[in-house]
């Protein structure tokens, strides 16, 4: 089954496979000085980009962005099983999808070569903690932005806005929330989606899986009755089997993505932030959904607004 090849396949492009460690390492403590602020009242709110961004020649020196470019390579933590978001190509074996050309628009800005990268494929729960370790510069991998996650690492700006569904089984009845009491309903490890489930739908008995199309996984073998997360994730997944769909409702969540940067790299954040900004005036952020997520999400929105002010 394609499903099943996609959970152990686990490479990069361009560069070796750099491999996971056996257990998450211990995260190192974030520097004060870039701790996020004892209130969150808009958790999108990010690092404002500090004048023009500079030219990959004339990078600061000294600085986060100089060091990676000295290295050789950007390593970005992404998914490889996350259809339209980061996935194995089945024909050429490479990563690819929107978050994964988010990666490479950072990685042009700082190389002016857009292959000079390296994926570190990793589950959800990895995210944070590879970040604080130093371990990936940056998290490609459908990370919500949150005031609790602000406390451990740091977003870039808002590249894109989903919201939290449900995938079902086709001629199911359940449409909503609140139609999951007593159904057994996959989400993965580590998630605001799994947080999201047990807090609006005590009544559901939440399943945990380290990864999405684990939950897929779960759902074709009949352990599960319905999959929940953001609605990006799951246009993938029902992409994958003729047996799911994602019925018509409205999402009972905001969720904001951002690019997760290690808390003491403000000035990769900036950086980043800068980028993003050429993305959205120039119609490139147009593009890259209109690649992936237009066939089954509908016509590009407007890109989500970048806010600063930390």
């Amino acid at each position: 089954m394609a499903v099943l090849a996609l959970l152990s396949a686990c490479s990069t492009f361009g560069y070796d496979t750099t491999p996971l460690p056996a257990a998450s390492p211990t995260p190192a403590a974030p520097s004060t000085s870039a701790a996020a602020p004892a209130t969150c009242d808009n958790p999108t709110a990010s690092y404002a980009p500090e004048g023009k961004l500079p030219d990959p020649d004339d990078l600061p020196s000294g600085s986060t962005m100089a060091k990676i470019r000295n290295r050789g390579r950007l390593v970005a933590g992404v998914s490889a099983d996350t259809y339209l978001l980061g996935s194995r190509n089945p024909i050429d074996g490479r990563i690819e999808g929107f978050d994964i050309d988010m990666v490479r628009a950072v990685t042009k800005a700082i190389f002016g070569d857009e292959t000079k990268y390296q994926l570190r494929v990793i589950t959800a729960a990895d995210r944070i903690p590879l970040l604080q370790s130093g371990d990936v510069d940056i998290v490609a991998r459908a990370m919500s932005i949150t005031c609790d996650r602000w406390k451990q690492v740091a977003f870039s700006s808002e590249y894109y806005r989903a919201g939290q569904k449900i995938l079902v089984r086709r001629g199911d009845k359940a449409t909503t929330l609140a139609d999951l009491a007593g159904l057994r309903v996959c989400a993965p490890t580590g998630t605001s989606s799994l947080a999201t489930l047990r807090a609006k739908a005590p009544k559901a008995i939440a399943v945990e899986s380290s990864s999405h199309t684990g939950c897929l996984v779960l759902f074709q073998q009949g352990q599960v009755d319905a999959i929940t997360g953001d609605d990006t994730v799951l246009a993938g997944l029902a992409a994958q089997d003729p047996y799911a769909v994602v019925p018509d409702q409205r999402a009972f969540t905001a969720e904001p993505y951002g690019l997760g940067i290690n808390a003491r790299n403000v000035d990769l954040v900036r950086f980043v932030n800068a980028r993003l900004a050429q993305l959205r005036s120039d119609g490139e952020w147009t593009s890259i959904y209109n690649r992936w997520l237009a066939a089954p999400l509908g016509p590009a929105p407007d890109p989500p607004r970048a806010v600063y002010g930390r």
